[in-house]
């Protein structure tokens, strides 16, 4: 008999996460999906389970920017599913002002950024277990536009933005999420733990959702075939199954072609990774959210 899959997917209530369970279900994945709502959760599982009736889906109930959560929600998991087979970091939010989490972190890079990191080192036993797991990040060509990176500076800070300024701050973001997966890629190497990361293009699902007029934009971008999520989902897909990038780790891939992007500077540059990683192991930790850091040898 074969062993299901296992696949943990963040964000996997709406957008593209959702399209993404639904492919993983159909292949007959034991989907571990973690959201907020559990009303979004109900309704995920119920579309779920029209299109792939003996799917398998499991929820984890948190909110992605308190690290509390989000370290709670790993270690559930992991004592949960001691294999995990493949673990995608989805989740993201574009703001256009402000929030500070209660924890004191800047609302955009808790949940683009930290979560992620937290989320994938607490899964790391589960992870390593299986042998041969897959991590995916989504990122973004939004990185191009990251205004001024400073380590570890912007980890901390939660100056006010307008929406103009917003995305300046949405890509740093993503450009720490391709910096992360380089870094991660060679920490773990020889775990058995492949790290990729990914431009999905643009996509209207999730669009805009704090402007007033998101729906109806999302509706004639729709109407004129632009930002179709298919094609966002369809390599986060790519990267979770296709044997072609079953040996491949470190990488950053586009939408489409599937082919690897070089990310802008100094998202490749290893020093800079380097430091980047340091910083954020060092703040995690003197927030009290990480004991230690696993590397392969662990």
């Amino acid at each position: 008999m074969t062993t299901k899959p296992i696949i943990v997917i963040t964000g996997a209530t709406s957008g593209l996460g959702q399209i993404v369970a639904i492919e993983m279900a159909k292949r007959g994945a034991q989907l571990v999906l973690t959201a907020r709502s559990r009303q979004r959760a109900e309704a995920t599982g119920k579309m779920i389970h029209e299109q792939m009736p003996s799917a398998s889906v499991d929820f984890f109930y948190g909110d992605l920017s308190l690290m509390k959560d989000v370290k709670r929600m790993g270690k559930e998991i992991s004592a949960a599913y001691p294999r995990i087979d493949v673990l995608v970091n989805n989740a993201g939010v574009h703001a256009f002002e402000q929030r500070e989490t209660s924890e004191g972190f800047a609302e955009m890079i808790a949940v683009n950024y930290l979560a992620p990191w937290l989320f994938t080192h607490t899964l790391y036993p589960s992870l390593r277990a299986a042998g041969n797991a897959r991590v995916v990040n989504v990122a973004s060509e939004a990185s191009r536009n990251h205004g001024e990176l400073t380590i570890p500076g912007d980890l901390t800070d939660a100056s006010l933005f307008t929406a103009r300024g917003s995305s300046a701050i949405y890509g740093k973001t993503k450009l720490l999420n391709i910096m992360f997966t380089g870094a991660l890629a060679r920490q773990w190497e020889g775990a058995g733990i492949n790290v990729n990361a990914l431009n999905p293009g643009f996509n209207v699902t999730g669009l805009g959702r704090e402007l007033w007029f998101a729906a109806i934009l999302e509706r004639i971008l729709k109407f004129l075939h632009i930002g179709d999520p298919r094609r966002g989902a369809d390599i986060i897909t790519r990267l979770v199954v296709d044997p072609a990038y079953q040996n491949v780790t470190g990488g950053y891939f586009n939408v489409g072609s599937g082919h690897a992007i070089t990310p802008v500077h100094p998202g490749g540059d290893i020093s800079m990774q380097n430091k980047l990683w340091e910083a954020t192991m060092d703040l995690l930790q003197q927030k009290g959210f990480l004991e230690t850091v696993k590397g392969y040898d662990d």
